[in-house]
């Protein structure tokens, strides 16, 4: 049999419905519906029961609200019949789809905005700038809701869109940033494909135009003036200048030169980077007297140019720069400015040197002073004239000491010497042939006693404190004195050396272990000067290879006599050595007699310090009397002295224990403190004498007793018996001071 199905069509709703009544959608039917309302019609799914309703018997769909296919396109539902007796299902549950059906009710919208694009000035017709897109919410798939061309609603004239791809680009070639930097495009954007009826959105695009150099550089002005003194120093600045461009950015950077030779020579452009401006500067010292006005063509262009744009024309420009050079009092200068004079050792005192000359470079052309400026010369070796400025020598020259010589000469304006100018000067001092020639060591030389005749010993060579101009020959011979010598020969080798050989056939040291060898040097000259060295020679015990074993130090003359000289020589060291003598004894004699004179007068102060505080009257122990005592040599008081105390008379009388009585003090009315006084006076004047004192008032303590005191010692160290008895009352009446000592004996 035929199997029973579902009977509908596809179901469509059209959205944004804005009619009172709800709106068919469709019909759903089972084919085995006989019409008699047997079968009840349900549905459930999106919607179902709210948006979408259904008559059970018939099976009719309803929409009962507005639908916007842009925020839902399609619901899905399921449909079932039933026995409406049994409420079985007839047919299976069945999906079907209701689909909302568009309308053109959504705008195009340019939803990346706000668009800023840019193109470069002078660009050609049809240059793209950039692309905005619109989108619309429409179904794409149905009608031409979605469909969207573009157009330019304002800015028309400059710029164009691309109806279908939104490609913005340029309508003119003449697009010129310097006149108009900026623009504001309006672009609208239409669905339905432009047609009749519909929508559409616009949006603002800015499109900057962009600088390219098109523009040279330009001076404001055709001629700039400045004016500098003619003493400004080479790199000062004389003034700046700037050409002005249009352009922005790299675009007007530029660099600026000296176009005119004067130019070149006299003065420098440089760039100021930060400002782009010229900086002109001397390049050379300025002279008022030369020149009074000079004239400088600077040029500017610029540094980046574009290929493109060369048929504009020229990319630089140039102006006119006059300096003018201000008049100033000039120092003297010195003319011609030879720094380099040469004078001989050997001439006079007063001999002219040289000549300087200086002159007034100033239009008045006042005279010029010469001097030499003594910090260069202190020892006043030579002198100038101050009107002619010769120079010439003030001291007796010596090239061995100082073979150059560095002056400064100062010139200046006869009435203004704040106006000097100063030159070095470098004086030569030519060599002349005044010192002899000498042996360049003492030579000491070494012979075998086994030596054989014609043994070289010694190579000898001389020194020679001149120079002169073709160089040194010495010329070697033995002193007359060594005439009669038959022990050794000399030999010049023509080379400024000579060499000592042996004459004869072996030496005794038994017999002589020392020869001294006098040897005459000659110089060439002129004047020829000579000199006598002495080559001292040793006889010494060799092995048989000839290694020297042991020699002796005692000397022997060749010749039968020293020669005056080396006699006068000899007397003047023995004199100096008794002279230093007999100054060493004066010396320690005087120096010795000094600390015994010191040793008279010493006086020592001494101030000791106790940081604790004493037992007063009644402690005995806090303080070290001793401490006081003076360093004098007092003499001792003896019993038989006259001491004059209470026990004197018993002490007199037991000559064999010479007991020490304690004196009794008495106060001389005649009492002389002139030793005290003249002491203290004394060191008064040594403290105001020495410098090295602090300028303040000091406290010293002197423990200084007196020679002639009448109150002998109180001490009983030297009482050789200490069981004598003694009556010490008279110690009370002393005074006060002694009170605390009477109560202890």
């Amino acid at each position: 049999r035929v199997k029973r199905g579902w009977v509908w069509n596809q179901f469509f709703v059209v959205e944004e419905y804005t009619g009172t009544e709800p709106l068919y959608v469709g019909k759903i039917h089972s084919d085995s519906d006989e019409g008699d309302g047997s079968i009840k019609y349900t549905i459930s799914g999106e919607g179902a029961g709210t948006i979408f309703l259904i008559d059970e018997i018939t099976g009719d769909i309803h929409a009962t609200e507005r639908l916007d296919r842009e925020q839902k396109t399609f619901y899905t539902l399921r449909a079932q019949a039933r026995d409406r007796q049994t409420d079985q299902l007839l047919e299976p549950e069945s999906e079907f789809i209701i689909k909302v059906q568009d309308i053109n009710d959504s705008e195009p919208r340019f939803l990346e905005g706000p668009y800023i694009g840019s193109v470069a000035e002078l660009s050609p017709i049809g240059t793209s700038v950039m692309q905005v897109m619109a989108s619309d919410a429409d179904d794409p798939t149905y009608g031409s809701s979605a469909r969207v061309v573009y157009s330019v609603l304002e800015g028309e004239q400059h710029f164009t869109v691309d109806s279908k791809t939104g490609v913005i680009r340029t309508a003119v070639a003449d697009l010129d940033r310097e006149t108009q930097d900026r623009y504001e495009v309006v672009i609208r954007a239409t669905d339905m494909a432009g047609q009749l009826g519909g929508l559409s959105g616009s949006t603002t695009v800015t499109i900057v135009v962009t600088d390219v150099n098109d523009n040279p550089p330009r001076f404001p002005q055709k001629m700039y003036q400045f004016s500098i003194v003619e003493t400004a120093p080479v790199g000062t600045a004389i003034g700046r200048v700037k050409a002005e461009d249009s352009d922005v950015g790299e675009n007007t950077d530029m660099t600026y030169q000296v176009k005119d030779e004067e130019g070149v020579e006299m003065f420098k452009v440089t760039t100021d980077s930060n400002t782009q401006e010229a900086v002109i500067s001397v390049q050379k010292p300025l002279d008022y007297e030369s020149k009074k006005v000079h004239t400088v063509v600077v040029e500017a262009l610029n540094k980046f140019v574009d290929p493109r744009f060369v048929d504009l024309g020229t990319f630089r420009d140039q102006t006119i720069v006059r300096v003018s050079v201000l008049d100033v009092d000039e120092p003297p200068e010195f003319r011609p400015p030879s720094n380099l004079m040469e004078v001989q050792e050997d001439a006079h005192v007063g001999s002219v040197v040289g000549v300087v000359t200086a002159l007034d470079p100033d239009t008045a052309n006042h005279p010029v002073r010469y001097a030499i400026d003594r910090s260069t010369d202190a020892e006043r070796i030579f002198d100038i004239d101050a009107n002619t400025g010769a120079i010439v020598t003030g001291k007796v020259l010596d090239r061995e000491t100082a073979g150059w010589h560095n002056i400064t000469v100062l010139a200046m304006e006869a009435d203004n010497h704040s106006q000097v100018s100063r030159a070095s000067l470098r004086i030569r001092i030519l060599d002349v042939n005044d010192n002899p020639p000498e042996l360049a060591t003492p030579y000491e030389a070494a012979v075998c006693e086994d030596a054989k005749p014609g043994q070289l010993i010694q190579t000898i060579s001389v020194v020679d404190r001149d120079e002169p101009q073709s160089g040194h020959r010495f010329y070697f011979t033995l002193a007359p004195e060594a005439t009669n010598n038959h022990h050794f020969s000399l030999l010049d080798i023509k080379d400024n050396t000579a060499a000592v050989h042996t004459q004869r056939m072996g030496f005794n040291r038994q017999e002589q272990d020392v020869y001294l060898l006098p040897i005459l040097v000659v110089d060439s000259g002129p004047p020829a000067l000579s000199s006598t060295g002495t080559l001292t020679i040793r006889v010494c015990g060799c092995d048989s290879n000839g290694a020297i074993q042991s020699c002796n130090s005692t000397a022997y003359v060749v010749s039968a006599t020293l020669s005056p000289g080396a006699l006068i020589a000899l007397l003047v060291c023995i004199l100096i050595l008794v002279v230093l003598v007999l100054l060493i004894l004066t010396l320690k004699r005087h120096h010795k007699s000094h600390l015994t004179s010191e040793d008279d007068e010493d006086m020592r102060d001494n101030v000791i310090k106790y940081n604790d505080e004493g037992g007063g009257e009644q402690d005995t122990e806090a303080y070290d009397m001793s401490a006081l005592r003076s360093l004098y040599d007092f003499s001792e008081i003896k019993g038989g002295d006259g001491g004059g105390g209470p026990g004197e008379g018993g002490l007199s009388g037991n000559p064999a224990s010479e007991l020490h009585a304690l004196p009794q003090w008495v106060q001389s009315p005649d009492l002389d403190f002139s030793v005290f006084r003249d002491y203290i006076c004394k060191k008064v004047e040594q403290a105001d004498e020495d410098l090295s004192v602090p300028p303040y008032d000091s406290f010293q303590t002197y423990a200084f007793e007196g020679s002639d005191s009448p109150v002998p010692s109180l001490s009983s160290i030297n009482t050789w018996s200490s069981s004598s008895e003694q009556d010490f009352s008279y110690l009370g009446v002393w005074g006060p001071r002694f009170r605390q000592l009477a109560a202890l004996y």
